[in-house]
């Protein structure tokens, strides 16, 4: 094993809520949905990323495939990307269900996914980039950044903390009794393990991270003070 072997993060460990349990995967799409209109942010995204017929998409973090599913109906070809195996094997069968092939299913993350195919118009991350200390953050997107074509797009939705917080406490208190309020107990718990156990940083250095690996950002929008969305091209 090299040197760089020896160092690099272990991103397929599992932190936060346990995907790799499959009781977790088959009620993970109804908890998304009560939290989230995940029909409306896919049309959004597809046509933020001015997906074409002969795009190429990578998702890395890609779930049980709602995005890369539906993507697929628009473009040339998926690469979807997950750390999951519990996942991956969700989303193609869900994706077998609804006859889509032309998404290619792969065990990786950030760090381990190697791309063998031609570059890529287009990648996607939602909620998975806070898997990874913010060091490994930044080498995450310069390696996105070497598979986009010039002036490729990156869609990028992840748990973001704003900078503007005196009082951590009451900052995070308040996100947990919010969750609880609109999405229920166990949702509210999820969070409280994700401030504790994972890496989401703060929106001042994601803004840096993406500007440093190589993008430009073109539009940031910050909802509820943790939930952040970066549309970036490469420059």
């Amino acid at each position: 094993m090299n040197f760089s072997n020896r160092v690099l993060f272990n991103e397929l460990k599992q932190i936060g809520t346990n995907y790799a349990d499959k009781r977790e995967v088959q009620e993970y799409d109804s908890r998304m949905q009560g939290l989230r209109n995940i029909k409306k942010e896919n049309k959004e995204i597809i046509e933020a990323l001015n997906i074409s017929r002969d795009s190429v998409i990578l998702e890395i973090g890609s779930g049980t495939g709602e995005l890369a599913i539906e993507a697929a109906k628009y473009c040339k070809r998926v690469y979807a990307v997950d750390i999951s195996p519990v996942m991956l094997s969700s989303a193609h069968v869900k994706a077998k269900i609804k006859g889509i092939s032309n998404i290619e299913f792969y065990h990786a993350g950030f760090l381990t996914y190697h791309h063998k195919s031609e570059m890529v118009d287009a990648v996607v991350s939602q909620l998975a980039l806070h898997h990874l200390p913010d060091f490994w953050k930044l080498i995450a997107l310069k390696r996105i950044c070497s598979l986009l074509k010039d002036g490729g797009r990156l869609f990028l939705r992840d748990i973001v903390y704003s900078s503007d917080v005196e009082d951590y406490s009451l900052y995070f208190g308040t996100l947990i009794d919010n969750m609880k309020q609109y999405a229920g107990d166990r949702l509210a718990r999820d969070l409280e393990v994700h401030i504790k156990d994972e890496y989401s940083t703060l929106d001042w250095i994601m803004e840096g991270l993406l500007e440093r690996a190589g993008f430009n950002i073109e539009k940031i929008q910050y909802r509820e003070k943790y939930i952040a969305a970066y549309l970036c091209n490469k420059i």
